[in-house]
């Protein structure tokens, strides 16, 4: 399969890192999360105490930090931080600072760069409207609130930690008010965009979903 490019753009909980992982395995390109990207700022931010809205001290720290991918781990100045950006923490600082225009330019130049480079499959919420508004093909990949927040339930009962269903339904809900009511860039389906609601459908009935339309099936 000759170089291409797939954009899976949708809210947080809708299963988009773990669908793009094996879409990404499918077809052999390489799996870019673009939210951890964002999560690697927001721990640097954290780290050095740099407020997001101080333009210039913000400034200084994008031009210095470096984000990337090393056979799966996210890799920030050099260091596999894959672990350490999955906090509760964090996940409240990245959301505000992803919206920080300066921080999202920089974050895009670093994922078109991956793109002119090899096959990729990237996740985020803008990634076919604005990273690559002109991949091969472009997802929009959602869930009910409700669905999201039982598989995130779910998920951290597995890990033996303590969940609250309405707790977790609440900051999803949240989420995708802050999501896609920002002023820069926020959450929308692209136009040209096919639209999967993963809410009734396993994690492999996704994935053949759309390799039919990747293959030329649908």
């Amino acid at each position: 399969m000759s170089k291409i490019i797939v954009a899976i753009d949708g809210p947080a909980g809708a299963g988009k890192s773990t669908i793009a992982k094996l879409v990404a395995g499918e077809i052999g390109a390489d799996y870019i999360d673009t939210g951890a990207m964002y999560r690697a700022v927001a721990l640097k931010l954290l780290r050095t105490g740099t407020d997001y809205n101080d333009p210039e001290a913000l400034g200084t720290l994008l031009e210095a930090v470096d984000v990337d991918f090393s056979e799966g781990r996210t890799m920030l100045d050099g260091e596999d931080v894959s672990g350490l950006i999955r906090t509760p923490e964090i996940s409240a600082l990245a959301s505000p600072s992803s919206a920080i225009p300066a921080v999202r330019y920089k974050l895009t130049d670093l994922q078109q760069e991956m793109g002119r480079r090899k096959s990729i499959v990237m996740d985020g919420r803008d990634i076919g409207t604005v990273v690559f508004p002109d991949a091969d093909f472009k997802f929009f990949l959602t869930a009910s609130a409700d669905e999201r927040a039982r598989r995130r339930t779910n998920e951290m009962l597995e890990k033996g930690q303590e969940a609250d269903f309405e707790q977790i339904k609440a900051d999803i809900i949240q989420r995708d008010y802050q999501d896609s009511h920002r002023e820069f860039r926020p959450l929308k389906k692209a136009d040209d965009a096919i639209e999967i609601d993963s809410s009734d459908m396993t994690i492999q009935q996704v994935v053949d979903t759309m390799m039919s339309y990747i293959r030329g099936e649908a």
